[in-house]
């Protein structure tokens, strides 16, 4: 079993910048691959970024590449997520999920576990 528990949302003005964490709970958390998604009201949850386990592999959705960085720290069960050049269409909640299998996934029904959300509202 993995809990993850997202923190760092919060409102900023448009071309500023997060950085999101996820803490995990649960010795799996460094052979898990995680992403990052996130869903905004009356849309799909869309995929924003992932890492394979160690963090040598990782992905960006085509809205965020260039502006979002991935990172794990393994040997304190957190990933992060740095948010810059933040957009209004960036507002959405974020969620942090975790995988059990390897390498990773740009699709949230590949993931196991999921944290709650923390919500980024980016005003223009």
């Amino acid at each position: 079993q993995v809990q993850l528990v997202e923190s760092g949302g919060g409102l900023v003005q448009a071309g500023g910048s997060l950085r999101l964490s996820c803490a995990a709970s649960g010795r799996t958390f460094s052979n898990s691959a995680m992403g990052w998604f996130r869903q905004a009201p009356g849309k799909d949850r869309e995929f924003v970024s992932a890492m394979t386990p160690s963090g040598g592999s990782t992905r960006y959705g085509d809205s965020v590449k260039g502006r979002f960085t991935i990172s794990r720290d393994n040997a304190k069960n957190t990933m992060y997520l740095q948010m810059n050049s933040l957009k209004p269409e960036d507002t959405a909640v974020y969620f942090c999920a975790a995988r059990m299998a390897y390498p990773y996934s740009t699709d949230p029904r590949g993931y196991d576990y999921w944290g709650q959300g923390t919500q980024v509202t980016v005003s223009s």
